[in-house]
């Protein structure tokens, strides 16, 4: 806690004092007499800004949810007038901070009076009033508790107290005392409220309100911002939510971080628990993929790097650490902060001090203690640019989806493999007012809408989010070595008395042009069951080495419940035992090509999303099922392979067809093999030890092998 002698130099610090600081408004203004990144930025901020506040200020009756007017206006309001604030202190021309005075008498003469927004949810329990729910009450105080902290100075002693009085103060109650449950929570929404609160703390010299902020309303610790950078962070700095849900996060947090190193370095928030914010917004940059995030749990799949969330955060970080990598991510982002770390990064980059960003392969634990299993990122980039993400992780809370063991496939800049995401059309009013649509729940959220085993068409955890929560897998292993990366993750709470165990390696074979991912996916139970294995793909269908009997005049759902309501059945088969081939071409020019073992049992259904959708709310994605039907145990084997090229605009096509002519799979004590034949580069054997790291000898077709650590590559001979 803060002494009364430093909460007393905190009430008279020289405004700004927050993200951006009195001493940052010097370097800046001096920034602004020669030429850069940084001098052209703040030319066309003013450019925007004048255009604006040439307009009658609007600050309408709140009515609309997301994406409706009064919410979209309440949003640029917020926006503009931290932006003129900026701009006031470059230049100190008073009508700038007579304009963000002019908008806050507006809500100070409003907001007292408001009902609870109209548009709220009524299920619920955190409403706003001047946006359907109170996150984004919170958010516009992030902006506007900066926009007065940089105008204060110019404000009469009336002023200040018809603004305070008027919004601030009657806003900070509505997000704290009056909204515990939210404020408390260990949650994003939690994170912006806080956040909030005690940044309009730091402004106007409310130190009550920073210690609620940081340790809860009874300033306990059992809620507030720190126990949320505890609580919400895994060590590596993974958030339990996902990466697009990091991204949101992210703003508050180094945001408010800002605002305590600025205000109260002593507290030495960037270095809380081993450099926790700082890992946050490394992992955030390493949870994407040709510059979007990867879009697990509810997820929109356009958020990207350039956010700016992400911006911030990078901008923020490189003040810190003057890492060149992180110029790299900058350049890409295209995008500057007029801040004192936003001038650093735009002079850095003028002088082209950037180095590249190293992606790298990394398991990233989930939970507090980062033991709740895993997000696991695989990349191989020797052969080119491919990634795989695989989900032994928690749950994620109420936004997290039912997809233990799941996977994505990345390949020459391109989404192959794909987790469908969120159902919802952000800030689209037409679409249920921006929301998350009934369908995020019915099919986005279930088990058979990702690349994991379906046991008996029920979705993991019987899709309850409070026993998804209770129960994670555990991440057996991670491992990289010269070959490439491999990870296992398990799981036996997903279903009563079903175990499952997926092993994925992206491994690169010496003699190929492209990297393979195999897919060993073992289920084991006492009992009798269907098996499920969905494969959710990209792209258009070439063709497969099997026949089709294809749905072509009629077509009917999959299933009843729990996402099959959603699937038409388009095709199906039962493949001859040996090895089944499915070929698709996606947009980027590029053929992929599965390969399984089936048995003669197994049947083939092609897939695609849209039935029983009145509203067309569903996009119309293909895929397919691999079913095993009335089976204990059963190991599902695969290959995935990238290969050749389509090129309509120069008129070829090159290797078109799959280069895998066969695979096979064998369980020799301890040690897992596949073998894999190729048409044109030989027979290659990889050995997976998943019992341990060390020295490893096994016999496969009377022919002894050694190997040390997790798993190798052998090139067979002919004759073997």
């Amino acid at each position: 806690m803060i002494s009364a002698n430093a909460a007393t130099e905190l009430e008279s610090r020289q405004s700004p004092h927050l993200v951006i600081s009195h001493q940052d408004i010097a370097d800046m203004r001096a920034a602004l007499q020669g030429d850069g990144r940084f001098s052209t930025e703040f030319a066309d901020r003013k450019s925007s800004v004048d255009l604006q506040i040439a307009q009658p200020i609007d600050v309408p009756l709140p009515k609309d949810s997301g994406g409706g007017f009064t919410h979209e206006r309440h949003k640029k309001n917020y926006k503009l007038m931290y932006n003129a604030g900026v701009v006031f202190q470059l230049t100190q021309d008073s009508k700038y901070a007579a304009y963000v005075r002019d908008m806050l008498f507006a809500y100070a003469d409003m907001y007292p009076t408001l009902p609870l927004h109209p548009a709220r949810r009524k299920d619920k329990n955190n409403p706003g009033k001047l946006f359907w729910q109170s996150l984004n009450e919170a958010v516009w105080l992030v902006y506007t508790s900066q926009a007065y902290d940089m105008i204060v100075n110019s404000l009469s002693a009336a002023e200040k107290q018809r603004i305070e009085q008027g919004i601030l103060r009657p806003i900070v109650k509505f997000l704290s005392v009056d909204s515990p449950a939210t404020f408390n929570k260990v949650h994003n929404h939690g994170t912006w409220l806080t956040a909030a609160v005690g940044m309009t703390g730091y402004a106007i010299g409310e130190q009550e309100w920073v210690e609620q902020a940081l340790y809860g309303l009874d300033k306990s610790g059992k809620g507030g911002f720190m126990r949320q950078l505890d609580e919400l962070f895994s060590p590596q700095g993974y958030y339990n939510e996902g990466p697009y849900y990091q991204r949101y996060a992210l703003m508050p947090f180094v945001t408010f971080a800002k605002a305590i190193e600025t205000n109260q370095p002593e507290r030495k928030i960037f270095q809380h628990r081993d450099g926790i914010l700082l890992k946050a917004i490394t992992t955030t940059i390493e949870l994407s993929y040709d510059g979007l995030f990867f879009p697990i749990n509810d997820a929109i799949k356009s958020k990207g790097i350039d956010t700016i969330e992400l911006v911030r955060g990078v901008t923020i970080a490189y003040g810190l650490t003057q890492d060149t990598g992180l110029l790299d991510i900058a350049e890409q982002q295209q995008q500057v902060i007029l801040t004192g770390d936003g001038l650093a990064v735009a002079n850095a980059l003028d002088a082209n001090k950037q180095t590249p960003y190293q992606f790298r392969s990394l398991a990233f634990g989930d939970g507090a203690d980062g033991k709740q299993g895993a997000l696991v990122v695989m990349r191989e980039q020797t052969l080119g640019d491919s990634a795989v993400v695989f989900k032994p992780a928690a749950q994620g809370l109420g936004h997290g989806h039912f997809d233990k063991l799941a996977w994505q496939f990345y390949d020459n800049g391109a989404e192959i493999v794909a987790d469908y995401g969120a159902a919802r059309f952000l800030n689209v009013e037409a679409k249920s007012g921006g929301q998350y649509l009934p369908e995020n729940d019915s099919y986005a959220k279930q088990t058979v809408a990702h690349n994991t085993v379906v046991v008996d068409e029920r979705s993991h955890f019987d899709g309850k989010v409070e026993v998804g929560n209770a129960n994670h897998p555990e991440l057996i292993f991670f491992a990289s070595n010269e070959f490439g990366s491999i990870s296992r993750g398990d799981i036996d709470s997903a279903y009563p008395g079903v175990s499952l165990s997926r092993t994925m390696a992206l491994v690169a074979l010496p003699d190929s042009e492209q990297p393979l991912l195999i897919d060993l996916f073992n289920v084991k139970s006492d009992a009798q069951h269907q098996y499920d294995l969905p494969v959710h793909y990209q792209g258009q269908l070439i063709d497969s080495n099997f026949k089709r009997n294809a749905f072509s005049e009629s077509l009917t759902a999959l299933g009843k419940d729990n996402g099959y309501q959603h699937l038409w059945l388009t095709a199906q088969s039962t493949p001859k035992a040996g090895l089944a081939q499915i070929t698709w071409l996606n947009d980027n020019g590029r053929f992929y090509t599965q390969s399984s073992i089936v048995d003669g049992d197994t049947q083939l259904l092609f897939t695609r999303v849209g039935a029983n959708d009145p509203d067309f709310n569903l996009r119309n994605e293909a895929g397919f099922i691999y079913r095993k039907q009335g089976v204990k145990n059963h190991t599902f084997v695969s290959v995935l392979e990238p290969h050749g090229e389509y090129n309509p605009s120069k008129e070829f096509t090159i290797s078109a067809q799959s280069n895998v002519s066969q695979l096979r799979f064998e369980q020799i004590g301890e040690i897992e093999v596949v073998e894999v034949t190729l048409n044109n580069s030989g027979r290659y054997l990889l050995a997976i030890n998943s019992q341990g790291i060390g020295m490893t000898t096994f016999n496969y077709k009377n022919n002894e092998y050694q190997f040390e650590g997790r798993f190798t590559l052998f090139k067979l001979h002919n004759q073997q």
